[in-house]
């Protein structure tokens, strides 16, 4: 592809990238494990409750699988630092397929008790644990820098789709067929990202792309290595403030959107219209991709942190519960934000931080995003309880604002540019601290 190919927007830039054989495989492997992830606590918990299991049940195991994600995002960012990334994504979709598929036949046969859901459960988030800085770090490696903000966009979108599917098909099955079969569709689908994975790992090693493992005998250094990526995240001082941006704005989002939503559309127009509100954020996103594979700005961060402001429209939207259109149309504008963001973000690391430690920040920046979403959940009720729904969104709103001001007051922020070259080992980023 010559150099005008590479940069040209729209649907051609986007079917060069799907023929390269890396990038299309690892893009496949990542919607197959995405889709695997969203399907798994839907058929989990459908399963625990045939068992007869109650609510506090169904939270033990659920709740697990956050759990098991939580304690082992950093370690699944060292592994994948230390070792080829392919072989650790292809090694953890293939335990997952087994671990899903083995579990999916035992509860159509009515030979699944409550402990091995639970030990499904912790392996799913294991297994997503290692996926997602392992991915996300790997991606760079599978097509040229001029490429790497439409390769974003297109594998996002990939992504998307396969939550959706995921979620959607998972209930479906759920209520159609049995828990057991949805199960079983999981495994198959984790066995199909192992097989992408492993393409996507030959291809590279065909043209000695990545990182290799630690030299032979070198000893695995934990904390160490641990405290080496921890240097790297906050020596950068718009990596971290972003991080902590959406530590706040995550919080307010998994309060407003996933608990007080609900509550709301309860009371007011019906949980069928709440499906289509969450299918408007959904379709926001894949319209949000393809607008921002075209786009040529220097200025993606500062740009993709000035719109996480829209995530303040669903708040408000809901706060006026009765006007239906208004909140599809801020879902819909909200999930063009996201993608504008997400594959900005995924661009400024990429960029600007070192390969051999890239997927180590990433689990340090996953860590920080996974950690607000209990908190967001947890505090929504009580302070609507106390204060009121309303005034609890309008707060999240407040929240919000302030700190993407507080973020876009950051002159790193503001100043990091994209559409350089990806830094080899020991590189360092050119924005002054």
């Amino acid at each position: 592809m010559t150099t005008s190919d590479a940069s040209r927007p729209g649907r051609a830039a986007l079917r060069d990238l799907l023929r390269r054989r890396g990038f299309r495989q690892l893009a496949l492997g990542r919607a197959l494990s995405f889709f695997g992830n969203s399907m798994a606590p839907v058929v989990l918990a459908f399963a625990v409750l045939d068992l007869g299991g109650s609510a506090v049940d169904v939270g033990l195991v659920v709740g697990a699988r956050s759990i098991s994600n939580v304690v082992l995002l950093l370690f699944g960012g060292l592994l994948a630092d230390r070792l080829p990334r392919a072989l650790v994504l292809q090694g953890a979709a293939l335990s997952a397929a087994l671990v899903q598929g083995g579990v999916g036949l035992a509860v159509l046969a009515d030979r699944a008790p409550m402990g091995v859901l639970l030990v499904l459960s912790v392996v799913q988030g294991a297994v997503a644990a290692v996926s997602i800085p392992a991915s996300a770090a790997l991606l760079p490696l599978t097509v040229p820098p001029g490429e790497l903000r439409p390769a974003n966009a297109l594998s996002r979108m990939g992504v998307n789709a396969g939550m959706i599917a995921g979620t959607s098909l998972g209930g479906l099955l759920a209520a159609v067929a049995g828990p057991g079969w949805g199960m079983v569709l999981n495994g198959a689908a984790f066995l199909g990202a192992a097989l992408a994975y492993r393409l996507a790992g030959r291809e590279l090693a065909r043209h000695d792309a990545g990182p290799g493992p630690a030299p032979a005998g070198e000893p695995v250094r934990l904390w160490q290595e641990l405290r080496e990526g921890w240097t790297e995240f906050v020596s950068r001082t718009w990596v971290w403030v972003v991080v902590l941006q959406f530590f706040v704005v995550n919080a307010v989002a998994a309060g407003g959107i996933q608990v007080l939503g609900p509550t709301v559309a309860d009371a007011t127009f019906g949980r069928t219209v709440w499906g289509f509100v969450l299918a408007a954020q959904m379709a926001g996103a894949l319209v949000g991709g393809l607008l921002v594979a075209r786009s040529r700005s220097r200025h993606a961060l500062r740009i993709g942190v000035a719109v996480v402001a829209l995530d303040a429209l669903p708040l408000l939207a809901l706060a006026q519960s009765a006007d239906v259109a208004l909140l599809l149309a801020a879902m819909f504008v909200n999930g063009i934000a996201i993608e504008q963001f997400s594959v900005a973000w995924d661009l400024s690391l990429q960029e600007n931080v070192p390969q051999e430690k890239l997927a180590r920040v990433y689990s340090y920046d996953a860590l920080g995003s996974t950690l607000a979403l209990p908190v967001g959940e947890m505090a929504a009720g009580p302070l609507a309880e106390r204060f009121g729904v309303r005034p609890t969104l309008l707060c999240g709103v407040v929240l919000v604002a302030l700190v993407t001001v507080g973020a876009l007051g950051s002159s790193q922020v503001r100043g990091l540019t994209t559409g350089g070259a990806v830094p080899d080992q020991g590189a360092r980023e050119g924005v002054g601290v």
